[in-house]
């Protein structure tokens, strides 16, 4: 996504670590058909206080800091995360029986502020639209764990009744000491991609699997 020049002069700043700078709270609303084929999904991301801070700072947001955003405001941040660069898959990663699956790019953003948190959705749509009758897997995640997600928020679908959903939390501590000890054994200049580190965040992120059975 496009950060707000302050967040990106800072994130240039920091040292690598094993540990996130961006923490962000999670929800998704499957939208399956008549036909059980997933078609889209919608994404929630509810960033913490301090990014939030930053980014209204930043973009002259809520300058009398009451945290009630007036027209202009809303119309402002709404799709300000939405500016995504050419590859980038959005930190949300789909798969079915192993194989990947192709999400668009994202629509119909929307932006709200509420208790000092930016709150903001966006849809992608599933293409081919799978049969939700074979699972499929779900995984919100920054590769380079600069961007935390925790799935917090509700997780359901939308447009059927037979449908089944079930988290998988990861190992937060035990990966974390895992990374840690890695990048701790290479030189700082190392190439990350070189040494299997190119998707640390993979080891962090909640799986989420959809599964939808036959009426």
């Amino acid at each position: 996504m496009k950060l707000p020049l302050a967040l990106c002069l800072l994130l240039a700043a920091a040292p690598l670590a094993a540990h996130p700078h961006i923490f962000v709270n999670t929800g998704l609303v499957f939208v399956v058909d008549g036909e059980n084929r997933l078609t889209h999904v919608q994404v929630t991301w509810e960033y913490d206080e301090l990014y939030s801070l930053l980014v209204t700072e930043d973009m002259g947001i809520d300058s009398d800091y009451d945290g009630i955003l007036s027209e202009a405001d809303t119309r402002a941040l709404t799709g300000f995360d939405m500016q995504w660069i050419q590859g980038f898959n959005g930190d949300l990663v789909g798969s079915q029986n192993g194989t990947a699956l192709s999400l668009s790019g994202p629509s119909s953003p929307t932006a709200t502020l509420s208790d000092g948190k930016i709150i903001t959705t966006h849809m992608r749509a599933i293409e081919g639209a799978p049969s939700a009758l074979t699972p499929l897997v779900f995984r919100p995640y920054d590769g380079t764990y600069y961007t935390a997600y925790e799935v917090g928020l509700p997780v359901r679908t939308q447009g059927d009744s037979n449908c089944n959903i079930v988290l998988d939390e990861p190992d937060i501590e035990g990966a974390l000491s895992m990374t840690r000890a890695e990048l701790a054994a290479i030189p700082e200049d190392y190439d990350m991609e070189a040494a299997g580190l190119g998707d640390i965040g993979a080891r962090f992120a909640t799986s989420v699997q959809i599964s939808c059975s036959a009426q």
